[in-house]
This record gives C-alpha cells, structure tokens and sequence, in this order.
C-alpha cells in the first residue's frame, strides 16, 4: 500500500478519512485537530448514535476514534456495534477514555479495538496509531 504522505498534494479526498465521535466540544476538536494536522480528513459527531448514521452513509472511513464515556451509547458500545456489523467490522476503532481502568481498557481490546488511548491524546499517540492502524 501506497504511503499517505504521497497523497497529502492531491486533495482532501485521497486523505485518510477519520470519524471523531466524542460528546464533549473541547475534547472534539483537540482531537480533530491534531488528526487533521497529521493529515487526515476528519468528521467529527458528538455521539455514538450519530457515528452509526453517518457509517450507514459514507463508505469510506478509515478509522474511528471513540471517547468511551458518552451518553446514550458509550464508546464500547459503539466498538460491538461495528464490529459486530458485516459491512462495518474492518474499520479499526480507537477507544479513548480520561480513566486509565485496566479492567475497561483490557475489555475493549479484546472485543476488538485497535487501540486504547488516555486523554488527553497528544500528538505522538496519533503518529503511532498512524503507522500502525493505517497501513
């Protein structure tokens, strides 16, 4: 596979395409902008309701990064959701989460998450997701 720096000139379009699913404004756009620094097309949503609509729509989402703790449908929640989805489980999802809980992070590795991030995500965390999520 082709490197994604190679693709940084030829539009948004050719740019790997994250979803950002957190509740909380702030945390939402510090994620979103670090992502976009890192040269990524992001879509961000406050909710895991609304992740779910937009993946029903747009086919072409490279990778979602998740807050664990959000109303109505937590980040976990929202991972055995896509993964238990046919159309939807090769999508790498990241869970992040302010509370460093081994008992939460080890659960949500092993129902399938690709990795399990401490806020406030800083932007080695992304360089490394990059290399190895999105190969």
């Amino acid at each position: 596979m082709a490197s994604f720096k190679g693709l940084v000139g030829e539009g948004s379009a050719a740019l790997p395409h994250v979803l950002a699913v957190d509740d909380s404004s702030v945390d939402r756009a510090v994620i979103s902008g670090i992502l976009r620094s890192s040269k990524f097309r992001v879509t961000a949503v406050d909710s895991g309701k609304r992740a779910l609509e937009l993946l029903g729509s747009e086919a072409n989402v490279s990778m979602i990064i998740t807050d664990y703790w959000m109303p109505e449908m937590t980040g976990y929640e929202l991972l055995k959701k896509v993964k238990g989805s046919s159309k939807l489980r090769e999508i790498p999802v990241v869970i992040m989460s302010s509370e460093n809980v081994p008992t939460r992070i080890n659960r949500c590795l092993e129902e399938g998450a690709e990795d399990f991030l401490l806020k406030p995500v800083q932007p080695s965390d992304v360089s490394r997701l990059c290399s190895r999520v999105l190969r």
